[in-house]
């Protein structure tokens, strides 16, 4: 535990996490392009969860549309991660401590999971269902935890600044 608690405190200390946590505008800046990431992320996710779902346009194949929409996913899940990552650093031994967070964590961990059998497992017979109105059972399942777990990443989210002790 005090190599964790050292490398939390070299982390916070250096300089670009003390330029974040002393300059309120450089934090605004970067919680700013989070909020950004995270809403582009959940609007693209919503995207393909509801079509799972049986929501949206169903003459659309499924595939065709997870194609379309999933490098906007990428490419906000990574502006994501970089952003929330300077922001952790800022504040790194709190974050770290602080249970709302580990929720978050989790949640995010629980998604990657949920995708990673979806995309290994569920997709795999999508010919199958590519234009049914109403995937497959398990494609729903897939599609509302990933949706649930999304939303519940930003309740979380947002609760992280309400539950940080303040300065």
């Amino acid at each position: 535990m005090q190599s964790i608690t050292a490398l939390l405190e070299a982390l916070q200390s250096s300089s670009w996490a003390v330029f974040i946590h002393r300059k309120a505008w450089a934090f605004t800046t970067v919680e700013v392009a989070h909020v950004f990431a995270v809403s582009m992320l959940l609007g693209t996710i919503a995207i393909v969860d509801l079509r799972l779902l049986g929501f949206g346009p169903a003459k659309r194949p499924f595939a065709e549309l997870s194609r379309q929409v999933l490098p906007f996913t990428w490419a906000a899940f990574v502006l994501a991660a970089a952003a929330g990552s300077l922001l952790f650093i800022s504040r790194a031994t709190d974050y770290f401590t602080n249970p709302v967070f580990w929720i978050k964590m989790s949640l995010i961990a629980v998604a990657g999971i949920n995708m990673a059998i979806f995309e290994f497992v569920t997709v795999r017979d999508v010919q199958k269902w590519d234009l049914d109105p109403t995937p497959p059972p398990r494609a729903r399942l897939a599609g509302g935890i990933s949706i649930a777990c999304w939303v519940l990443v930003i309740i979380f989210g947002r609760l992280i600044s309400f539950s940080l002790q303040g300065e």
